[in-house]
């Protein structure tokens, strides 16, 4: 798990440079100010898990199941809040309603919570 997390952060890390320099520049075109900003959050956000997950790749042993369960709800919840929000971005462009992907943002970031829950649980635990 520690790989796959690691692997996933420096993934997520990638693709939030590359969506970023898209939305800064080829999507203003296409998209409206306000869908180019909820863009944009997906983007810092999915930045944010990223060295979330880069962070506790490094630190976490991986020894129990609830170390397990922290990084996958970050990796989950990111999957669902960052990319529902470009799909949703997108969908005048696209024409077609996603509007059925709008619960689905919250429920990623609900996870991206209960992944820091967790974290700051199992540094509590520690007890440096």
């Amino acid at each position: 798990m520690k790989s796959l997390t690691l692997i996933i952060g420096a993934v997520y890390g990638l693709l939030s440079v590359i969506l970023g320099a898209f939305g800064a520049h080829a999507f203003k075109k296409i998209l409206s100010p306000d869908r180019l900003e909820s863009f944009e959050t997906g983007v810092r956000y999915q930045m944010y898990a990223a060295f979330f997950l880069l962070i506790v790749g490094w630190i976490l042993k991986y020894e129990t199941k609830s170390e397990n369960w922290i990084s996958w709800m970050m990796i989950f919840g990111t999957l669902l809040f960052s990319f529902s929000i470009y799909f949703l971005a997108f969908q005048d462009y696209l024409g077609v309603n996603l509007k059925f992907l709008g619960p689905i943002t919250p429920i990623g970031g609900l996870l991206m919570i209960i992944s820091w829950v967790m974290l700051i649980f199992y540094f509590v635990k520690m007890k440096f």
